[in-house]
């Protein structure tokens, strides 16, 4: 679906005034604006944010309490468990604190829950088991908030249960010794953006505090949580939260620690991941590097591997398991290929893309480890609530689906409103999980089609592109770019800025790249400026970019491309269209450049 390009307003005095008060340039001051981040204290904090920034881990609901308890066990050599989850997030937050225990020398191991036979979160057949394991305290990260009968069978048991999470509260909490929670009811923490692995980051950071009986640790310790916070950076980059207020100091400051002093499994992940050799690293290699390398391990059922990867001390083991994520990260990758062609394909076969206002699609065999991403794929491709189901191919178990929103709708309320076809759902408005009869498959799609079209109007939501400033090709430097990278880290409410080049040709024809021609690559010349620009998952631009003779206009993200110690300017397409007559942005790239 042909997106609606819409450009910020610029207004001249407020860009002049923001100038002066925080002495940024033009640019960044646009992009300050297009923000909403006006207040020069908030600009200081947002460009430049400090390790001082974190708060304190005390002022965290349910932190003190929990750390107490779990302090307290640690010193009477209690046998504990770190209970996780099978994501980047949750495996990360694993990995923190279990090495935090050990330096502690407490009695820890941890426990994931395989994704494709245990399922999302705490479950009371694993905890009995861990009870006969003679375990004696559960410490969940990244899951636990809404696991009301499994910490009924944690009492019943005999195990203490502490809750660490970041998911949406309930009505009711679960019975715990503790819970550690950015929104616990009564409490005013005034940030509700941290993920599983920052809480269990703020764990750690208070445990090592307990344990050199001082608010500053002791060098090993603070080695240690100067690791750990690179960790914390991968969990909260791929768990999407907004990368505001704390959670941008503590992305910033972690990827450098990453960068300069990663664990030695990390260190061979990055490796394996080609970015090793970078000058720094940045939100986008932990997006699309090191993340979708952890995730592989959760969705083909070994999450346990990757979490063993973070927190081994043995190199040669480090290597091994580092080589063997990067290969299930192809194999994830195969198969995410397979599902989605097929699943594409009964997009178009059986819906009208122009004007059905949800996707529903089913098979058996698609694998449960990849349909949530094809989900996603396919919501952001048609812009439109989509639901990727796998089928059992015997039909004796329950089909399970994946949903993705693509904005346009509540998922969670929406699926509310079509319970009665489902056996069970649960998630967020963006994402969402469900189980269901296939025998009632259809009646589930078309009730799901209803409910999308009515809250949209009968209609597909028009899929809006926000333009930041208009651009020349020419005035694409390195500088420029550098200046823009002072907004990073870029990421969930921060993106990086994407900008337009009006009538802009392409002197020769676009090509696909990569091993499975699934990405776009081509040059782009305006004014004599030719630019190399590059379009991950858009292969089927080439042919319509090889037909068109006339002009175009291009949305695009500037980069900066590092290749053998050479620096240089790339963009990254979004969109593209016909080039059109539309009238001139009120502030354009060229003004402030001239103004900086």
């Amino acid at each position: 679906m042909q997106r609606q390009w819409r450009w910020i307003p610029s207004d001249t005095r407020a860009l002049d005034d923001l100038m002066r008060a925080a002495n940024v340039s033009a640019i960044v001051a646009q992009m300050l604006l297009a923000r909403g981040v006006v207040e020069t204290s908030a600009i200081g904090a947002f460009l430049d944010p400090k390790l001082t920034d974190l708060r304190d881990p005390e002022l965290l609901p349910g932190l003190t309490l929990a750390a107490d308890k779990l302090y307290a066990a640690v010193t009477a050599r209690r046998s504990i468990v770190v209970y996780g989850d099978y994501d980047a997030d949750g495996m990360t937050a694993t990995a923190i604190l279990v090495n935090c225990l050990r330096l502690l020398n407490a009695d820890v191991t941890y426990y994931v829950p395989n994704r494709l036979e245990d399922g999302y979160g705490l479950s009371s057949e694993a905890l009995r088991k861990l009870a006969e394991r003679g375990k004696q305290t559960v410490v969940s990260v990244d899951c636990g908030i809404g696991s009301l009968e499994e910490a009924q069978t944690c009492l019943e048991l005999g195990l203490e249960l502490i809750i660490t999470d970041h998911h949406q509260i309930g009505e009711r909490l679960p019975v715990a010794a503790a819970v550690i929670h950015p929104m616990l009811p009564g409490s005013s923490y005034p940030f509700h953006g941290l993920c599983g692995a920052g809480v269990a980051f703020k764990l750690a950071w208070a445990l090592c505090q307990r344990h050199s009986n001082s608010s500053r640790v002791t060098p090993e310790l603070r080695e240690f949580l100067l690791q750990a916070i690179g960790l914390a950076a991968v969990g909260t980059i791929a768990d999407v939260v907004p990368l505001l207020d704390e959670n941008r100091a503590l992305v910033k400051h972690g990827l450098n620690s990453l960068h300069k002093r990663p664990s030695i499994g990390m260190q061979w992940l990055i490796q394996v991941a080609k970015l090793s050799g970078k000058s720094e690293l940045t939100s986008e290699h932990a997006a699309f590097g090191i993340a979708p390398r952890l995730n592989a391990a959760g969705r083909l059922g070994q999450a346990q591997l990757a979490v063993e990867l973070m927190t081994t001390a043995d190199p040669a083991r480090a290597e091994a398991l580092a080589v063997y994520i990067d290969k299930l990260n192809a194999d994830r990758d195969t198969l995410e290929r397979s599902v989605q062609l097929a699943a594409a394909k009964q997009a178009k076969e059986h819906f009208d893309l122009d004007n059905d206002p949800a996707l529903v699609l089913a098979a058996p065999g698609w694998h449960l480890g990849v349909i949530g991403i094809v989900a996603g794929r396919l919501a952001e491709k048609h812009h439109r609530p989509t639901i990727v189901i796998a089928l059992d191919p015997i039909g004796k178990k329950f089909a399970t689906g994946s949903a993705r929103s693509a904005g346009c709708v509540n998922l969670h309320e929406t699926l509310g409103l079509c319970r009665e076809h489902l056996v069970s759902f649960g998630g967020h408005a963006a994402a969402a999980g469900l189980k269901i009869e296939e025998a009632k498959l259809s009646l589930f799609r078309e009730a799901f089609c209803e409910a999308v079209a009515e809250q949209n109007g009968g209609k597909p939501a028009v899929p809006e592109l926000i333009i930041d400033a208009q651009a020349v090709l020419g005035q694409l430097d390195v500088a420029t770019v550098k200046q823009i990278e002072q907004m990073a880290p870029f990421g969930h409410q921060n993106h990086r800025p994407v900008l337009a080049a009006t009538g802009v040709s392409m002197p020769e024809p676009p090509k696909t790249m990569g091993s499975s021609d699934r990405h776009f690559s081509g040059r782009f010349n305006q004014h004599g400026t030719t630019v190399r620009g590059v379009a991950f998952g858009q292969a089927d631009w080439v042919a319509p970019l090889t037909e068109h003779r006339g002009p175009i206009d291009i949305a695009f993200r500037p980069v900066i491309n590092e290749f053998n110690g050479m620096r240089r300017v790339e963009i990254h397409v979004v969109d593209w269209r016909v080039s059109t007559n539309a009238p001139k942005p009120h502030l354009d790239l060229k003004e402030l450049k001239v103004q900086s």
